[in-house]
């Protein structure tokens, strides 16, 4: 049963992060912090993305074949990062987060790692929504405010989990 309620809270994850990700426009993926130094917003997507990858290769390197690594190195490739490009790169670097933490559970560890699954899970999630808070500052500062239903949507855990307000409705139909 544990098993698949983290399964599950990496779906929710998921369906909270790409709630967020698609109610920004594609001009606002350019927006940076203002008045600091800081990534774009479309660079801490990048970033998420290619530290998923990161993860995947080292725990379970069959499931890194065909995803992509947005490239961030130089300034032309950072100012390059569309929305576009990174919609597909971040599904498949999802699933395949799901999928490696899918194939550690019989074990309960990822491979080369002596840290409990659930601590690493905890760990990823953590990460991610440092990410999603920064994101969130970053519009912010740059005037590119979220809108309601979107700030307050991610934190709506009954509308993602079982039983909560999305389960209802589709239960209703």
């Amino acid at each position: 049963m544990i098993d698949e309620q983290l399964l599950e809270a990496w779906d929710t994850h998921n369906a909270m992060f790409f709630m967020l990700f698609d109610a920004i426009g594609p001009e606002a993926f350019a927006s940076k912090p203002v008045g600091m130094s800081g990534r774009s917003v479309g660079n801490i997507f990048a970033h998420v993305n290619n530290m998923r990858l990161e993860w995947i290769k080292v725990s379970a390197p069959l499931l890194a074949e065909g995803l992509t690594k947005i490239p961030t190195k130089t300034k032309a490739e950072r100012e390059a990062i569309t929305k576009a490009q990174l919609r597909p790169a971040l599904e498949s670097s999802a699933a395949g987060m799901r999928a490696m933490v899918e194939a550690a559970l019989p074990k309960g560890k990822l491979k080369g790692q002596r840290t409990p699954l659930a601590t690493m899970f905890s760990y990823f999630i953590a990460h991610e929504w440092y990410h999603i808070g920064e994101i969130g500052l970053t519009l912010n500062l740059a005037g590119n405010k979220l809108d309601d239903a979107t700030s307050w949507g991610i934190w709506s855990w009954d509308r993602w989990t079982p039983g909560g307000a999305a389960a209802k409705a589709s239960e209703e139909q």
